[in-house]
């Protein structure tokens, strides 16, 4: 009776609230039994992801350019066009679209372009593929970063109030070239018309697992050979989240049809860089680090075949949306998430 009418009202408030921020009405689909189709998904941060659906029951189609044996189902696509790996899309109830080359390279000419066009053609593939679904997916999380925002040590950049860089004068080329990417990667998912399907963009830190390769795992080995020191003058912020909320995050976001747009998908608490390094080095139990400063990452970026942006930009990012909707993180301190981290990475 009354309970009911209740629920009915607050139904319909929700969704006319997210009808009102551009999100298509909640399908009404329950969260049970999902199918979650990841496309670029072989990587670390998918695989991740898959495990994490796959360990609550869901149905799990990653789709890769060289499939591998894997406890959930492969497909092949080649993330540029719509071919057979489109139908697995019809009738699932999530795409979370993860492919991208990685940014750990040198940004020479070629590099340039692979990071770029794998982000957007890929993201325009899978776009059209929801488009022409006879049943389409619910909701697609879209990958994106938290590199989008303005180097700045100020304050937060929330989804609401945060600055977009690319204008700063006091920045290196490369650094506007990794925002200027971002802005072309929201841009291609945000130009196909999915009136069906809500969509997301997540604005993600970086995600530390201890799998091997990871973020975590590299800068763990450096720590652990005393290298662990500030970089540079170590007052840049580093904004990350545990894997596990990473996962946690999606799985809420796909169940809060609420939310649509950026969302900032990172710890509540960006550190600078120097007190990063510090909390890093407690938790693997070494207490002198070596510090580095600006030439001596540029020698060892060249070295190392990548850019002193992922150590140097000041990333100070803050979960609007999250903390605004009742998410609440597991690891939303670093000096706790290192130190779980750590204590994997042994075993």
């Amino acid at each position: 009776g009354a309970r009911a009418g209740v629920t009915l009202r607050g139904r319909a408030n929700r969704q006319a609230e997210a009808a009102n921020r551009g999100c298509p009405p909640p399908s009404g689909r329950g969260s049970s039994g999902m199918k979650i189709i990841l496309p670029g998904g072989s990587g670390q941060v998918g695989t991740l992801l898959a495990r994490h659906f796959h360990a609550g029951g869901h149905e799990i189609v990653v789709l890769s350019r060289t499939p591998q044996p894997a406890p959930w189902r492969t497909a092949v696509w080649d993330a540029e066009t719509v071919g057979e790996w489109a139908r697995e899309c019809d009738g699932a109830d999530a795409v979370v679209n993860l492919a991208g080359r990685s940014v750990n390279c040198r940004y020479s000419a070629a590099n340039r372009a692979l990071i770029r066009d794998s982000r957007v053609n890929s993201t325009r593939a899978v776009g059209d593929a929801i488009r022409r679904c006879a049943r389409p997916p619910r909701v697609w999380l879209q990958m994106s970063t938290a590199t989008i925002y303005a180097h700045r040590h100020d304050a937060g950049n929330d989804e609401a109030t945060g600055v977009l860089g690319g204008s700063e004068a006091d920045v290196p080329d490369t650094w506007r070239f990794s925002t200027d990417v971002a802005k072309a990667w929201e841009a291609a998912a945000n130009e196909i018309e999915t009136p069906a399907t809500r969509k997301v963009l997540l604005r993600t830190a970086m995600v530390m697992s201890p799998d091997p390769g990871g973020v975590f795992s590299v800068l763990r080995g450096l720590a652990r050979k005393g290298l662990g020191g500030r970089a540079g003058d170590g007052r840049q912020f580093v904004s990350w989240i545990h894997g596990t909320d990473f996962c946690r995050a999606v799985d809420w976001l796909i169940e809060h049809g609420d939310l649509c747009g950026p969302v900032n998908v990172c710890s509540p608490n960006p550190l600078p860089n120097a007190e990063f390094m510090r909390d890093l080095r407690r938790a693997v139990g070494v207490r002198v680090g070596l510090p580095a400063t600006r030439w001596m990452l540029e020698l060892g970026a060249i070295g190392m075949r990548t850019e002193t942006e992922l150590l140097l930009k000041s990333r100070r990012v803050v979960p609007g949306k999250l903390g605004a909707g009742g998410f609440a993180f597991r690891f939303p301190h670093w000096a706790e998430a290192a130190a779980e981290l750590a204590s994997r990475s042994l075993r």
